[in-house]
């Protein structure tokens, strides 16, 4: 999609221009001379015809100028007019482009801007929204009668900075690709996307931006003594991978923070087996690997000052005559030993060796992310990340570039009683399941105790990572759940240094 910035006046070969409809439009920007496309109607149709209510949604023809056709979204008060709903409002808009099978449309831009909302706010939004919006996955049908028909230029109209807007503009592409892209990895089925294909797109990725790659296989895992993932693969007959991506801000590569990622490709829960309706939908256990696949594109593509680590074990969880047991005593990177008392809680064994092996490279701070519990679904729903820490600094800035992006997170405490819990065992240093309640807290908590000091905050995606409706942002199935918000972090530590 190629965006481009012109003012009211040029002349402009878009199919369809998209307006923001508040309360008094009349106090938009420029709203005289847009008044003029539809000889004198306008008003009417404001007074009798058009809502204001927030994602109404309606498309009439413009009766004069050059676009023919006018998209207008409800957005309510101006003055209330928030970046959520600017971003929603835009969602919903890329999905009607779609529906109409729109190649060019324009953004009347000021329409969607306030005090707290500016010109460069509103096509960063603009270019992020509609491209979340117009998400689909390809799947794997063998026919379609459709034309497939794809968006090829968006115009922003607005009177402001060309070049600024163009720039703001751009991120907000960069941030929406790159959450689709991470959708896609989330919704592709677990024989396609092995380990080693996980590995070998996470490979294309590094070699794009010029990261610094290495992809361990499971010999050099045994070499290093990565039980914790090794007794995940054991029942596997694909090999696991330990995803390792060095992005270089600094020729010293001081102070890097890593992003860790769990890349479990399919979850059957082992020999503590899922039932038969939990399993359906296990493809996209490996959530937190596309969250951080697609906070590295975007860094990749924006080159933030900051160093960073990404780190992602990848493996299935099988059953079979040589899968690993409840009862079972393993020995992590680490050198701690693990009593498994639930097969199914494996994604906290393949973090604790990822967490450990990013320290070993030189993480100063760690954010791993992860569809580790249920639990988190049972406490939150299915729309709030649920999050804990063990540096209350390094929390408030992280929820500061949540709250950037629109994506909720929560805390849970996790207190010296839960870490006492985890570290009940009879027969190791730690138990990988202490209990169902609070289960989210329990899972998160094991993977701190590899942590230990390190500044640390986890992310329960498995709430978020998946959907099972269309929302304004995208259709049922993968989200992209935390991939702008990681890149947003990483943004946040570059300009704080």
């Amino acid at each position: 999609m190629n965006i481009s910035v012109q003012n009211n006046e040029q002349k402009n070969n878009a199919e369809i221009l998209i307006v923001g409809l508040t309360r008094h439009p009349e106090n938009t920007k420029g709203w005289d001379g847009f008044a003029e496309r539809f000889e004198g109607k306008l008003q009417d149709w404001v007074k009798n015809e058009l809502s204001f209510d927030k994602k109404n949604i309606i498309t009439y023809p413009a009766l004069a100028g050059d676009i023919p056709r006018i998209m207008f979204i409800g957005m309510d008060d101006r003055k209330k007019m928030n970046e959520d709903d600017v971003r929603a409002a835009f969602g919903l808009a890329g999905k009607e482009l779609v529906k109409k099978k729109i190649k060019n449309a324009a953004i009347y831009l000021d329409s969607f801007q306030n005090e707290d909302i500016t010109a460069e706010d509103a096509a960063y939004l603009a270019a992020e929204g509609i491209g979340m919006g117009m998400y689909s996955f390809a799947d794997y049908k063998t026919s379609s009668n459709e034309v497939e028909v794809e968006l090829e230029t968006l115009s922003l109209l607005t009177e402001e900075n060309a070049e600024d807007i163009e720039a703001a503009a751009r991120i907000g592409q960069v941030f929406g690709e790159s959450v689709n892209e991470a959708r896609t990895l989330v919704n592709m089925p677990g024989n396609i996307l092995t380990a080693t294909a996980l590995a070998d797109y996470a490979q294309e990725l590094g070699e794009q931006y010029g990261f610094e790659m290495d992809i361990l296989d499971k010999a050099q895992m045994e070499e290093l003594g990565m039980g914790a993932i090794l007794a995940v693969n054991q029942g596997s007959v694909e090999e696991p991978r330990l995803i390792v991506m060095k992005y270089k801000a600094t020729e010293s590569f001081e102070d890097p923070l890593a992003l860790v990622g769990k890349g479990i490709t399919f979850d059957t829960g082992g020999y503590s087996l899922k039932p038969k309706d939990g399993i359906v939908g296990m493809k996209g256990d490996m959530g937190g690997a596309a969250a951080v696949l697609g906070a590295m594109k975007i860094i990749g593509e924006l080159k933030p000052d900051k160093n960073v680590i990404a780190v992602i074990a990848s493996t299935d969880n099988m059953v079979s005559g040589n899968a690993f047991k409840p009862d079972d005593v393993i020995t992590s990177l680490s050198g701690k030993t693990i009593e498994i008392l639930n097969t199914d809680a494996e994604g906290r064994l393949v973090l604790a060796d990822s967490v450990t092996y990013a320290k070993q490279m030189g993480a100063t701070r760690i954010i791993d992310v992860a569809t580790l519990t249920g639990g988190v679904i049972v406490a939150l729903g299915m729309d709030k990340t649920g999050a804990l820490t063990n540096d209350e600094a390094f929390f408030e800035e992280f929820l500061e570039a949540s709250n950037e992006t629109g994506e909720f997170v929560w805390r849970l405490p996790l207190t010296e009683n839960d870490k006492k819990r985890l570290r009940k065992s009879d027969v190791a240093d730690l138990n990988n399941s202490p209990g169902r309640d609070g289960h989210m807290i329990f899972g998160g908590g094991f993977v701190g105790e590899f942590v230990e000091d390190t500044p640390w905050i986890h992310l329960d995606i498995a709430g978020t990572s998946f959907t099972s409706a269309a929302h304004d942002l995208g259709p049922k199935g993968g989200t992209g759940a935390m991939v702008r918000t990681l890149a947003m972090m990483v943004e946040s530590l570059a300009d704080g240094k």
